[in-house]
């Protein structure tokens, strides 16, 4: 598997990043907007492979290429099982031209300062082996801003980085997501806090090093158009964070250079009750408007 052509994709083409990457805590809300109620599978396995089953569908519809589907971030299990007895990272890759990400995170600590850190990862090292053992381009974590405090955005962001240089170091891509939860009071202020958190960061980089960027979008349009342009970020992209597809669409289409990464407007009006043929014709529908508001942005 070609990272130079990867990274070359990652950077430059037009698309957008697919959030397939729900884990533990978020799988069952996700099932249930996809038509999976809870009696229909009986313990975390089964819930898992439920999962799995939407992720592959998703993932072999027609209109799932690398033509609009720049990338596709996966959960750890996706990445460790198989579609049609092929690796999901190969598959992606080899089979739709989808570059392969992996969510490295453990999850969310308790709030402080309001912000959440990350949990430790003590078996991250280990991880990252598997991943680049299995192709994978670049991670993701996840952390969490509920307020404009200086003092714990600044420590979501310090931890952010000190984990990217730790993914760095084993070759891959991170993508640094500090998300701003859309529905705080303070958002555009938090959001100025944390772009002067994310430059001072940036600019402490080594030269020859790069990242990405997941960013709730944000309440001022092209806040972040300076760490688009910035020499250590390969590529900034946006989350949804809550907000529906249209709304998220929209307020892309007027952040220049940022291209989407949603997870939930993804599979906005999916369902397992859905024909073949009316999954894929919703699901290509979604990807091309997804896609417009990326190329706009």
């Amino acid at each position: 598997m070609d990272k130079t052509q990867m990274a070359e994709q990652a950077a430059h083409k037009d698309g957008f990043i697919a959030a397939l990457d729900q884990s533990g805590g978020s799988t069952p809300k996700a099932l249930r907007l996809y038509g999976v109620e809870e009696s229909e599978y009986a313990n975390d396995e089964e819930m898992f492979g439920k999962i799995h089953e939407m992720r592959a569908r998703i993932i072999k519809s027609p209109a799932f290429t690398g033509e609009k589907v720049m990338g596709a971030i996966l959960f750890e299990r996706t990445m460790d099982g198989e579609i049609d007895g092929v690796p999901t990272a190969e598959y992606l890759w080899n089979e739709r031209n989808v570059v392969p990400f992996l969510k490295v995170d453990k999850g969310l600590a308790d709030e402080a300062d309001g912000v959440q850190l990350m949990k430790p990862m003590p078996e991250l090292d280990h991880l990252l082996e598997r991943a680049v053992a299995k192709g994978i381009f670049g991670t993701k974590m996840r952390s969490v801003i509920n307020a404009a405090n200086p003092v714990g955005i600044a420590a979501v962001v310090a931890q952010q980085f000190d984990v990217g240089r730790q993914i760095l170091g084993h070759g891959l891509m991170p993508i640094i997501e500090p998300e701003v939860t859309i529905t705080i009071d303070d958002k555009a202020e938090a959001e100025d806090i944390l772009l002067a958190e994310i430059t001072k960061q940036l600019d402490a980089l080594a030269a020859d090093k790069q990242v990405m960027l997941k960013l709730s979008l944000p309440e001022k349009a092209n806040q972040y158009k300076s760490l688009c342009q910035h020499p250590r970020v390969m590529r900034v992209v946006a989350l949804s964070g809550g907000y529906s597809r249209e709304e998220a669409n929209d307020k892309l289409s007027s952040n220049t250079g940022m291209i989407a990464s949603f997870s939930r407007a993804l599979t906005e009006g999916l369902s397992a009750k859905q024909s073949d043929a009316d999954f894929d014709r919703t699901l290509a529908a979604t990807i091309d408007g997804i896609f417009q508001a990326s190329k706009a942005g």
